[in-house]
């Protein structure tokens, strides 16, 4: 899984990495604020761990901006060494989700992690189907239908598809929608895997104007389906 580290700390950028990668998560550094939203506004991560006192812009002010943007599907840990009572609350108040105050022990920032992702992805009940518009997502039998009609997908296609539907208007990266499709797997799976599912799912749902829906690449980086009209 991917991390979004903000710290303006190279020690301590050095110290998450090297407590988190040998887990198995990628994590990309930010030394200010600023780089990070701009960043968030066109990459996806599965968390955010925050510093508070940073060169640019505090981190509450970076938290207020991923709840405006992101709303609440972004998970973010503040990592900080402000440790007061008034601090915390005003914190989680804000909208963080955890809260650790440095210094922090390798094994308990893992921990930490861990159990935050799998509170944020833990399966809700989720509805029998989701409709977009003139589209039907049977999420149980992983069927589609257009205007009442069944379209023919694959397991994969049907997860691509629903994920672009599930985040319409919202740029999605190919290590994304790898991560969340095929959970790298797969032997030599490759990004080129994904621009051939999304051929698929574009013709087989015939997602062009006359559908209402289309999918825009976004050079070098993934896809977004948008609605028109």
């Amino acid at each position: 899984m991917r991390v979004a580290v903000l710290d303006d700390d190279s020690t301590q950028r050095d110290f998450v990495g090297d407590a988190l990668s040998p887990a198995g998560y990628s994590c990309t550094f930010f030394a200010e604020g600023r780089a990070l939203i701009s960043n968030l506004r066109h990459e996806t991560y599965a968390i955010v761990i925050l510093d508070w006192n940073l060169t640019d812009i505090p981190g509450d002010q970076v938290l207020r901006w991923i709840r405006d943007y992101h709303g609440s599907s972004l998970p973010v840990l503040f990592m900080t060494a402000r440790s007061s009572e008034r601090d915390i609350v005003h914190a989680l108040n804000a909208g963080a989700d955890d809260y650790v105050t440095k210094p922090v022990h390798a094994n308990v920032l893992l921990a930490r992690v861990s159990n935050l992702l799998r509170r944020t992805s833990a399966p809700k009940q989720a509805p029998p189907a989701e409709q977009f518009g003139d589209f039907i997502f049977n999420l149980r039998e992983e069927d589609v239908y257009f205007q009442g009609e069944p379209q023919r997908l694959s397991k994969k296609e049907f997860q691509v598809a629903l994920l672009l539907f599930q985040n319409l208007g919202r740029p999605l990266s190919r290590n994304h929608i790898v991560d969340t499709v095929w959970k790298h797997s797969t032997p030599g799976m490759t990004t080129r895997t994904v621009d051939t599912h999304i051929s698929w799912v574009r013709r087989k749902l015939n997602l062009r104007p006359e559908s209402g829906y289309i999918i825009v690449p976004i050079y070098g980086y993934g896809y977004r389906l948008e609605r028109l009209g």
